[in-house]
């Protein structure tokens, strides 16, 4: 049955929209389970109706015409219930509604499961038979499995489906994508849709703009693949004998005019642009090949997409490189990569969507420190379609909205505008000082890993920097950086903020940021081997960079070192220890200065609970309410599908804030945030009356931070902080802080879902 099920769902992902999808799915399942009747209804997202979407054994002919409202009939109550129902003697059931032009009267045994996709009932798979039976344990698990199996991948197609129309025309339906938010704000702005080399499978759809042109290019990149097809098998010649030998004709002969090649010069002469083209020809072919039973024949996939990938490779070699970009671009692709990004003129740039990536990767760290509204793991989105469509990016919730009708574009752009005039009314904070209205100080301090960030950084009016990620140039490198480049890059940070602090977090790496060339393969690395855990397994690297650290700090003064990921004393005293280790040898090469203050990032449960001590040892604690979040909720902050259970103002991870400030302050030692809750105005009123003593956050938020709390009043905000510590639900905590900021004038802060 497990086999039956792979094959299944693998057909169903190779479908082109969500009517061939639940084709394959009625007539598959009605084969491998044995019934008379399968059946589909789908739920009309805009009426909430459940459609006769797709039928074996029914009258197809009421396809698309028959429904039921929620609630109402059978197929209304298993969406209802959102559990199976299973039923001997159907029209029995008070809930059953017999619809005359279906064609069910003789149909009595019935089976109905929910198909649910993160959290929504899109719709019921049904299963029918004459004979008055309760379908078996086995057969109800069967389908259970399967509708739990394909809820993702209709998911997929049915947004699929929607930008599927007309694709060369550019029109289709209006659908909307979640993903994890990667940089705050809101664009509207037309697809450029960016694919990695010689993938066939990330191939955007484009009209061709010269349809002559990119004949001549595919059928010069034919002769090319030909051409090393014939050089491979006469450099061969000699090793074959001449049955093997044939294969490589055989081989040549897939891109003949008369087969797989005239079929991509017909989708060109179509409108279709040369790499789209050859991509939707070889994807078939490979795909028809891998459903074959026999395995020579399956194998033979392997060779279609290796052809397939010679010819793009080709391609994508005589492609135009100077890409034109409309305004507003919105850059989509699989997963954006840095060089992607720089290759768009800033002022072009509107947004950015990765299909992978999270909010902690590298081009969401690039797009906040640019201002950027980004959405990354946008796993649903058909990203290969959506070449010159129009989108709008919400970067506050993390959506994306394909082909907008005008009355949702029109509530986008007001939004937009409310953060533009919002943006030039905060330019004027810019030089005064984060105060509350009865005088209290808080500074404000940013959080940096690129020299792009500093600019932009000091020009929000940046006090500091409360964490520079010391990982970024490691990432960017294809080795470790020496200690000489490190001082540098580290000498440039400082010199830029000086006199202000500049506080660098120790190498992070682990969790989900690799290096490529010290690559951490872990089931769980989350939970692995990260942060302080590598470093100190390779002390090697940890002094190099401390070393480089103290060296950069020489004549200015103003760093502060930071280490992350540390959930003992025992671990903070080996880390300590090596530090002054790298002081002592520094000092005995001759360069001078004290040493510097070193503080504990506190983001995992072990430290909120040994903060004291470990406060006793640092001059300083600094929050990564981040992580700390994750791990208190259980929640990976990056994933899509338990995304709506990461909040950074859930109740638990409140009181684990307010402790960790109040063991801070019983040490005397000075107590920040670095984590993205820093710049949230809600957020940061909460940490105002905690008692933190610096924000650090992106450099986008800080201005927008700092006329939240020149609003305010400290003991405003201390009462609020009594009344929110005191409930229980995540709710009532975030209707309580709207509240708060729409009575202080507040309200262009608070960014509900846009419906």
């Amino acid at each position: 049955m497990l086999d039956t099920l792979r094959k299944i769902v693998q057909q169903v992902n190779a479908a082109e929209g969500l009517p061939e999808a639940l084709e394959i799915i009625v007539k598959r399942v009605r084969d491998a389970m044995g019934t008379e009747v399968c059946s589909v209804y789908m739920r009309d997202p805009d009426t909430g109706r459940f459609i006769f979407q797709a039928t074996e054994g029914l009258n197809s002919e009421q396809v698309g015409v028959a429904s039921l409202a929620p609630g109402e009939g059978l197929v209304g109550l298993v969406a209802e219930r959102e559990e199976p129902v299973n039923l001997e003697n159907a029209e029995s059931h008070p809930s059953f509604q017999f619809l005359p032009d279906l064609g069910e009267e003789r149909f009595h045994s019935f089976l109905g499961v929910p198909i649910i996709h993160q959290r929504e009932v899109l719709g019921v798979l049904i299963v029918q038979q004459a004979e008055q039976r309760r379908f078996d344990e086995s057969e109800e698990a069967f389908l259970v499995t399967m509708s739990a199996q394909l809820a993702g991948v209709i998911a997929h197609a049915r947004v699929t489906g929607a930008v599927g129309v007309g694709i060369l025309a550019g029109e289709g339906a209006t659908a909307k994508v979640v993903g994890v938010p990667g940089a705050p704000g809101i664009a509207i702005g037309t697809a450029v849709v960016v694919s990695p080399t010689a993938d066939l499978y990330s191939v955007p759809r484009r009209q061709a703009e010269n349809r002559r042109r990119e004949l001549r290019a595919f059928k010069e990149a034919l002769d090319c693949v030909r051409a090393d097809i014939r050089a491979v098998a006469d450099n061969l010649g000699s090793e074959l004998n001449p049955e093997d030998h044939a294969l490589f004709d055989v081989y040549i002969g897939i891109l003949d005019d008369s087969s797989i090649g005239a079929e991509v010069a017909s989708l060109i002469k179509a409108g279709e642009w040369a790499q789209g083209a050859l991509s939707q020809v070889m994807i078939e072919h490979i795909r028809h090949f891998e459903r074959m039973e026999h395995s020579y024949l399956k194998e033979r996939a392997v060779d279609v997409k290796d052809l397939g990938t010679r010819v793009l490779t080709y391609l994508q070699e005589s492609t135009v490189a100077n890409r034109t970009y409309p305004m507003n671009t919105i850059l989509v692709a699989e997963e954006l990569t840095a060089s992607s990004l720089g290759e768009v003129p800033r002022h072009k740039l509107a947004g950015l969507i990765s299909v992978r990536g999270s909010g902690n990767s590298h081009v969401a760290i690039l797009a906040r420190a640019m201002g950027v509204p980004t959405v990354m793991g946008a796993v649903d989105l058909p990203y290969a379609r959506l070449q010159d469509r129009e989108l709008i990016i919400d970067g506050y919730n993390g959506t994306v909205h394909l082909n907008p009708p005008s009355e949702l574009k029109q509530r986008f752009q007001h939004v937009l505008d409310q953060d533009l005039a919002l943006t030039r009314d905060l330019e004027a904070l810019r030089d005064e000082p984060c105060e509350t209205l009865d005088g209290h100080r808080i500074p404000l301090w940013v959080n940096t890993g690129l020299m792009a960030d500093v600019t932009r950084s000091l020009e929000q009016g940046a006090e500091g920097v409360g964490l520079y990620r010391t990982e970024v140039p490691f990432l960017l490198r294809d080795r470790f950086p020496t200690e000489e480049e490190q001082r540098q890059i580290y000498r440039d940070q400082l010199e830029a903020f000086a006199p202000r602090p500049v506080t660098m977090r120790t190498l992070d790496i682990g969790g989900d940021k690799s290096l490529p060339y010290f690559p951490i393969e872990e089931d769980n690395p989350f939970l692995g081997w990260r942060g302080i855990r590598v470093t100190l397994d390779h002390p090697e690297i940890f002094l190099a960079q401390i070393r480089a650290m103290l060296k950069a700090n020489e004549g200015l003064g103003n760093l502060r070192i930071m280490l992350p990921m540390i959930c003992n004393t025992a671990e903070l005293d080996e880390a300590l220890e090596l530090i002054r280790r790298s002081h002592r040898e520094i000092l005995q090469e001759g360069l001078s200065g004290e040493l510097p203050p070193i503080g504990v990032m506190v983001e995992v449960p072990a430290a909120v609970f040994q903060a004291r001590a470990l406060a006793r040892r640092v001059d300083f604690l600094s929050v990564g309410s981040n992580d700390l979040t994750q791990y208190l909720l259980a929640v990976d902050r990056n994933n899509a599908r338990v995304a709506d259970l990461y909040h950074a103002l859930h109740p638990a991870v409140i009181q684990a804030l307010a402790n960790v400030a109040a063991a801070a302050r019983a040490e005397g030692k000075s107590i920040g945030i670095c984590g993205e809750l820093a710049g949230d105005p809600e957020g940061a009123v909460l940490l105002l009356a905690m008692g933190y003593d610096v924000l650090s956050m992106n450099s986008t938020s800080l201005p927008r931070v700092k006329k939240a709390l020149r609003n305010i009043s400290m003991a405003e905000a201390e009462e609020l902080l009594t009344e929110v510590m005191a409930l229980e639900d995540v709710v009532a905590v975030h209707q309580r802080l709207h509240r708060f900021l729409t009575e202080h004038g507040l309200e262009q802060f608070i960014h509900n879902p846009v419906v």
